[in-house]
């Protein structure tokens, strides 16, 4: 459920980045792009809450 969680966080944030990011720059919005970053996103967040920051018990 988590990782479910995480992809549809990440989605939103990166289609609000892209969007508004593309419009301070005058540049039409790329629906592939922000995929692309909502991928990146996910990964950084799987990596980094299953490895990095892993507590210890």
């Amino acid at each position: 459920m988590r990782y479910i969680a995480s992809i549809f966080w990440a989605v939103l944030i990166s289609f609000a980045i892209s969007y508004v990011l593309s419009s301070m720059g005058g540049e039409p919005f790329v629906l592939s792009h922000s995929l692309i970053l909502a991928a990146l996103f996910s990964i950084a967040v799987f990596i980094l809450g299953d490895g990095i920051l892993k507590e210890d018990h």
